[in-house]
């Protein structure tokens, strides 16, 4: 998609790190927050796309709905962020490529007290810094939700299905605590399991403690997305994701339709 262009039309003097609106639909003009209408939006458009010009940078962060614009299917919202800010006096209308290199990483942690603020979440980050070691991002974006299983549920759907993200991977709440529910809300969810990828993470927890019998985590994939289940430790999630990250661009790039033999020799 590195050959097509978006037009915009005004924009409202995005700073860098600013989060602002994409809509192919005016908004509202009383709308608070910064934003762009954009003349025509690619149906590929995805997370972890950027949109650039000569002298200013955005990227794509994942998609939204604005009541009575956003829910109609020729009239997206999408949510942003200003990497290059424009310069002041640019012309209001101008031309943006699109592009988008690597994958877009989510990570989501379970836990009820770091949903609260009483416990700083230490993962979450590792899973990001790990990926990134192993494959190219084009985006990392984290979330941390209370052990709730229907909550999961949808954000793992929007995550996969609205934002087109390409590797989800939950941290928490694998185990058979009474909130332990991360297992429960990606079955509910995932289309096909990856048994392979479960068994080698159990295989190397085992291999540290006996105690690695007790996961019960789940790995599968949802539209374009890989989805795993690590635990809650940063120590567990460094053997566990390490044990499957080699795997993971190549699992991604066939579920997304890669045509090329999966032999190597």
């Amino acid at each position: 998609m590195s050959d097509l262009t978006l037009r915009f039309g005004k924009h409202a003097g995005a700073t860098a790190g600013q989060r602002f609106f994409l809509s192919c639909a005016p908004l509202p003009p009383e709308l608070p927050w910064a934003h762009l209408n954009i003349a025509d939006v690619p149906p590929a458009l995805r997370a972890g796309h950027l949109l650039r010009g000569e002298q200013e940078e955005h990227r794509v962060l994942g998609r939204f709905w604005w009541p009575g614009l956003g829910t109609r299917a020729d009239a997206p919202c999408w949510l942003a962020e200003t990497l290059v800010p424009a310069p002041a006096g640019l012309d209001d209308v101008r031309e943006l490529a699109l592009s988008r290199n690597g994958f877009a990483l989510a990570w989501v942690t379970m836990s009820d007290k770091g949903a609260a603020g009483q416990r700083e979440d230490a993962s979450g980050p590792l899973i990001e810094e790990l990926a990134r070691g192993q494959m190219e991002l084009c985006l990392a974006r984290g979330f941390v939700l209370p052990d709730d299983e229907r909550s999961l549920a949808a954000l793992l759907t929007q995550l996969a299905l609205a934002d087109g993200f390409d590797c989800i991977c939950t941290t928490g709440g694998t185990g058979v605590a009474p909130r332990d529910v991360t297992p429960e809300a990606t079955l509910r969810v995932i289309e096909k399991r990856l048994p392979g990828f479960e068994r080698a993470m159990t295989v190397t927890s085992l291999a540290k403690t006996p105690r690695g019998a007790v996961s019960r985590a789940v790995c599968g994939t949802l539209g374009g997305a890989l989805i795993l289940n690590l635990p809650g430790s940063p120590k567990a999630v460094r053997e566990c994701l390490g044990a499957v990250l080699p795997a993971v661009a190549h699992t991604i790039e066939k579920l997304q339709g890669d045509p090329s033999d999966c032999a190597t020799a």
